[in-house]
């Protein structure tokens, strides 16, 4: 039976993609890039997933760090990728949600190049100082900080932890100077030498620190206090409406066919769903993982970008 024009023009497309048609992707290894250094919540949460996924497909799962300038160099790697759901990309707080508004020109667009695929969970953020810090408090270190204007220093290392610091500042009319770094192992180094006082962490890369009595948390930036912590405090107890929380997702190129995207989906949401993976991104990273469709990802991302266009306004931060 002769082909009609429309099936003539088709086949090109399809045939790009055989696997599709057999339903049987992935046919290799996948790889994801995380665009910040190891040992942050996006690559301990990324293994924790690959390993679900590698598992469940039979096929090898790879974990690349990329890190620089607040995530943007890994998140133009992935935008340079081809489109084939064998590249993915942690997605962040910092490459989604806050880049946009404290960069002029990322050389990316969030919405328009990439497609989130699972969101991973939400979570909030510690202020940790030195287990042996004299700020004992958050009243500590805000008193401290008003006596001595611009002699406390914080360190940061993604817009998750420079932001709250600066809002912080703001709403307590305190000065205090900025330290950057480009991954999060060279803060905590730093933090116990002395060379910065305080910093703002994830609870997923802050926890091994606390429990291990290494670092001692003043406060969280949840809207409430966490069962996890039921003694600790959070900055919006002392200023009402203060919080700071973020995600962590999987992305893909938006051109990603969607049969593709709709099967990152499902093992993305099956990972987060079974017991011993829910268990510890609940227990042991205090993160709040449901799972959610491909729209509902979609949705999520547009509304972590608005409220993070408020924070960093808030915290006057003028884009690089």
């Amino acid at each position: 039976m002769p082909l009609s024009r429309r099936a003539l023009f088709a086949l090109p497309a399809f045939a790009a993609f055989p696997a599709l048609a057999q339903g049987d992707y992935p046919t290799k290894a996948i790889r994801i890039i995380v665009p910040f250094a190891p040992g942050g919540s996006g690559d301990i949460t990324s293994r924790l997933i690959g390993k679900y996924i590698e598992d469940k497909t039979g096929q090898p799962f790879v974990v690349e760090n990329k890190p620089g300038a607040n995530g943007i160099v890994g998140v133009l790697a992935v935008k340079a990728a081809a489109p084939d759901g064998y590249t993915l990309m942690l997605a962040t707080t910092s490459t989604n949600a806050a880049n946009i508004h404290m960069f002029r020109n990322p050389g990316y667009d969030p919405e328009k190049d990439f497609s989130v695929v699972g969101v991973i969970g939400s979570s909030g953020a510690f202020l940790v100082v030195p287990a042996d810090s004299p700020y004992k408090t958050l009243n500590d270190l805000l008193a401290y900080a008003k006596a001595n204007p611009g002699k406390l220093n914080f360190g940061y290392f993604n817009a998750s932890s420079q932001v709250p610091a600066e809002v912080l500042g703001k709403r307590a009319g305190v000065d205090w100077q900025a330290v950057a770094y480009k991954a999060i192992g060279n803060a905590w180094t730093d933090l116990y030498a002395g060379a910065i006082q305080f910093m703002f962490v994830d609870l997923t890369a802050g926890r091994g620190q606390v429990v291990a009595n290494k670092a001692r948390p003043l406060a969280l930036t949840l809207p409430q206090r966490s069962p996890l912590y039921p003694d600790l405090p959070t900055l919006a107890e002392t200023f009402p409406g203060f919080t700071s929380t973020g995600f962590l997702a999987v992305a893909v190129p938006k051109a990603t066919p969607l049969p593709i995207q709709e099967k990152l989906n499902a093992l993305i949401n099956e990972a987060i769903t079974s017991p011993e993976i829910q268990n510890r991104l609940v227990n042991e990273f205090a993160l709040t993982a449901r799972p959610l469709t491909l729209e509902q990802c979609a949705a999520q991302d547009r509304e972590e970008r608005a409220k993070w266009a408020e924070y960093v306004e808030i915290a006057k931060i003028e884009p690089q």
